[in-house]
């Protein structure tokens, strides 16, 4: 049966951008949202929470890091839209639902890759005139993470938008 576009587009928005927020907040490793912005020129010095042991890590480290929650990120994003896709009766065809999950999965690494200097968020908010906004850390606020979730939630709507070009309804 073909699918009410609207409806199915929003469900499967609902489902990623709460699969993106569990992938990001509970499903990354604590290491890898330290480390994923090292780089060798910027290391990063992690302690271990459980056993105090303090590594330094370069840039080979860094984007291990990003990688690795780049692929638990996309792997959460998969499951959860997956199972709530065939909970809600929708049909996302497996070629858009891959190159939605591909589109996610090089913006996200794109965004979190912030080597500071050289960061691509960094990059744009000094050519959009957000610097201030991005280095923001007062007041409650961290401009450079509401910079970084609506950079996400702008990707995941552009990969919603892929995953359901041919979604049908069961």
């Amino acid at each position: 049966m073909q699918a009410h576009r609207p409806a199915v587009f929003a469900a499967v928005l609902g489902l990623t951008r709460a699969a993106s927020a569990v992938g990001d907040f509970w499903v990354q490793s604590d290491f890898c949202a330290r480390v994923k912005g090292a780089s060798d020129d910027h290391p990063v010095t992690y302690q271990d929470p459980v056993t105090d042991k303090k590594t330094v890590h370069g840039t080979a480290d860094g984007r291990k890091a990003c990688l690795e929650h780049c692929l638990t990120y996309t792997a959460t994003q998969a499951i959860v839209a997956g199972l709530g896709a065939r909970a809600l009766g929708i049909r996302v065809h497996p070629a858009a639902a891959a190159a939605a999950l591909a589109i996610s999965f090089g913006t996200h690494y794109a965004a979190d890759r912030r080597v500071p200097g050289k960061g691509l968020l960094e990059k744009l908010a000094t050519k959009t005139g957000k610097t201030n906004f991005y280095k923001l850390a007062d007041f409650g606020m961290n401009g450079s993470f509401h910079l970084d979730t609506a950079w996400h939630h702008g990707w995941e709507t552009a990969a919603a938008l892929i995953a359901t070009t041919s979604a049908k309804t069961r």
